[in-house]
């Protein structure tokens, strides 16, 4: 039995309220996947707060027709998609994907789409290879911690050389009245 026309109405704007929560929307040829295999890749991509839709073309094309930052994934409507809705951490989610490829290597990654624009394989590895966000914010905050101790110890030593000169010039006053005196 067949979708009804309200059943295919619900799929179409549950697809457009994830993509309307996404950054990256990744198409991949699935076919020969088991459904074993399908749950395990979307166990490997919810962590990183992506969706994986297996969904009818034709249904995704109506999803993203009148939204132009998803217009360019038509090109890529074809054959047996499923569709990685990334929301946020979009390197994360690359790299499960590409670990679960090389655990499979039944999956083939047709492109991506990000901010209206289309991306080839390379593109999409390219992002994968960005740092994660946790990643990121650890290097600014290491860098942050390092400068405001760099300037904490560059503040203690101007007192500190002060103190030191002064001393200086009170022994040098010391020493030059003592053997003045002599």
């Amino acid at each position: 039995m067949g979708r009804t026309l309200e059943n295919k109405q619900e799929i179409v704007a549950d697809l457009k309220e994830t993509l309307s929560q996404s950054t990256l929307a990744l198409v991949i040829e699935y076919q020969g996947l088991t459904v074993a295999e399908i749950t395990d890749l979307r166990r490997r991509l919810r962590p990183t707060g992506t969706v994986c839709k297996v969904t009818k073309n034709t249904l995704m094309g109506i999803a993203i027709k009148d939204q132009e930052q998803w217009q360019p994934m038509s090109e890529l409507l074809k054959g047996s998609s499923a569709f990685l809705l990334v929301k946020e951490d979009f390197s994360s989610a690359i790299k499960a994907y590409q670990d679960f490829q090389k655990a499979s290597k039944k999956t083939e990654l047709r492109g991506g789409v990000m901010e209206g624009r289309l991306l080839k394989e390379s593109d999409v590895k390219a992002l994968g290879d960005l740092p994660s966000k946790e990643q990121l914010m650890a290097q600014i905050a290491g860098a942050l911690n390092s400068l405001a101790s760099k300037i904490a110890v560059g503040i203690n030593e101007v007192p500190s050389s002060l103190a030191r000169a002064l001393q200086a010039v009170s022994d040098g006053e010391k020493g030059s009245g003592e053997s003045a005196a002599e």
